[in-house]
């Protein structure tokens, strides 16, 4: 593989498609001292540290999810979220996003204020349809549950979701702890939901062993899967994720921050390539991160190695892994590949 040799700009005009990008770790720092003002809540001057990760920090999970305590205290009223929602999703076109999918957690959103689900649900679902409109920017929804909470919750959750896959959320995801909870207990809820219509991704071999990624596929039944660039780990797991096509939503500078990539560079993006997995590329949480998709085209390409030739590649099967009908998911296809001249 020839690597591109491009500055960043260079990566931001190409057509983008995101299947993996969370919701509450896209807050802009200046909406979140705006609602700190608004809300009367005391935060230090460094918000940044508590809410990013910085070069100095440890590359840990717990320092990776100890981001999202803080944030949870900025989603404060209607109008936060609502604004939040909105502008994940300006940022997205700013970068020149096509088709993005947003995955939100509605626990998380709600918990602050104690909002009902249900209207946390609504907000989500709402804001996102006129920024799409507004911004031009194609989005479908994804709810996300996270490991540590209870089956309860993640049933309300599940739903909700089946309520409103007319108003675009169109998958349900298992996120959070991989490392310390076990996915099994939402077994059940995954595969009703599943017969409800969504689709389901699942976070898997991300800080947990090639095995989860396997429960996922057969258990779970995911057509996709959140990061799972362990899944190298283990033979028999590998093929099977490649005979079945299960699309991977890898994010590189996440994968090094969380300390999944202990170096960069020895990301296993290419020879997860190499073994015939359909691999996406994504950015997981932006703000947190501080990066963007167009950065981690950059990084994929000049610290990994890929061609401009498999980054189209990558990009056209992000499309073709999009939680869409038929017919959207081939209008979508053939205007990427019109745009990438392919």
């Amino acid at each position: 593989m020839n690597p591109i040799q491009s500055s960043a700009d260079s990566f931001q005009n190409y057509p983008k498609v995101e299947l993996h990008r969370h919701l509450e770790g896209s807050l802009r720092l200046s909406t979140m001292m705006d609602i700190a003002r608004a809300h009367s809540i005391d935060i230090p001057s460094s918000l940044g540290g508590l809410v990013q990760v910085q070069a100095e920090d440890p590359l840990t999970f717990q320092n990776f999810l100890a981001k999202f305590a803080t944030l949870r205290l900025f989603y404060r009223s209607p109008e936060a979220i609502h604004r939040i929602t909105r502008e994940a999703i300006e940022d997205a076109a700013l970068d020149n996003m096509r088709y993005m999918e947003l995955r939100f957690t509605p626990v998380a959103l709600s918990r602050a204020e104690r909002f009902p689900l249900h209207d946390v649900m609504d907000w989500v679902v709402e804001s996102a349809k006129e920024a799409a409109e507004k911004y031009k920017v194609k989005v479908s929804l994804i709810a996300s549950m996270n490991r540590h909470e209870s089956t309860e919750l993640a049933e309300q959750v599940a739903w909700l979701a089946a309520e409103h896959v007319s108003d675009g959320i169109v998958g349900l995801d298992l996120a959070g702890n991989e490392a310390e909870f076990s996915a099994e207990p939402f077994i059940g809820i995954f595969k009703e939901a599943q017969q409800s219509g969504l689709h389901i991704t699942i976070h898997a071999g991300e800080w947990g062993p090639a095995a989860n990624v396997r429960q996922a596929i057969e258990q779970f039944g995911a057509e996709r899967i959140g990061h799972g660039v362990r899944v190298l780990e283990d033979e028999y797991t590998t093929a099977l994720a490649s005979e079945r096509n299960i699309a991977f939503e890898v994010c590189i500078t996440s994968n090094y921050q969380s300390g999944v990539i202990p170096v960069l560079q020895q990301h296993p993006l290419p020879r997860m390539l190499q073994h015939s997995l359909n691999v996406t590329l994504d950015t997981d949480d932006p703000s947190v991160s501080r990066i963007t998709l167009s950065d981690e085209y950059k990084i994929a390409c000049t610290d990994l190695g890929l061609s401009e030739d498999i980054l189209k590649e990558r990009i056209v099967a992000a499309a073709q892994a999009a939680f869409l009908n038929e017919k959207e998911k081939a209008e979508l296809v053939q205007s990427i590949k019109t745009e990438l001249k392919m």
